[in-house]
């Protein structure tokens, strides 16, 4: 039997997760079991997972088998973009510069800020009252 050649990544962004893993194929991206159109509506999302593919032209060379839990759908498209590149690194060191450059392997550090006692939120006073 022979052994297919694999990469895996993990990608965080905010409080999502994405395993992802790169196998020699046709370009098909399937997120959680769907195919990456049934899973982002708005197209800006499939851009941003196809990101790192576009610019190290291999698109059509890699499927990408993605599982991410955890955020909204903005945030699970950062994390897969952030996974996918660093599989790829791990696939062919030599895209490492093109990547970096383009801020794809850097996790993104902003996260929602927590909340403060005798505050609604992390910054939203209660309404102010006179009496």
């Amino acid at each position: 039997m022979a052994k297919v050649q694999q990469y895996l990544g993990t990608g965080r962004r905010k409080t999502s997760v994405a395993r992802i893993r790169l196998v020699p194929g046709t370009g098909k991206i399937v997120i959680n079991g769907r195919d990456i159109d049934n899973y982002f509506g708005l197209e800006t999302l499939k851009t941003i997972v196809r990101q790192p593919m576009n610019l190290t032209d291999t698109l059509a060379t890699y499927d990408v088998l993605a599982n991410v839990h955890g955020g909204g759908f903005t945030g699970q498209a950062g994390a897969i973009r952030h996974g996918i590149s660093r599989a790829l690194v791990k696939a062919d060191a030599d895209f490492r510069p093109a990547l970096k450059k383009a801020g794809f392997l850097t996790r993104d550090p902003r996260m929602k800020e927590r909340r403060k006692y005798g505050l609604k939120k992390a910054r939203k006073a209660p309404q102010f009252s006179k009496r």
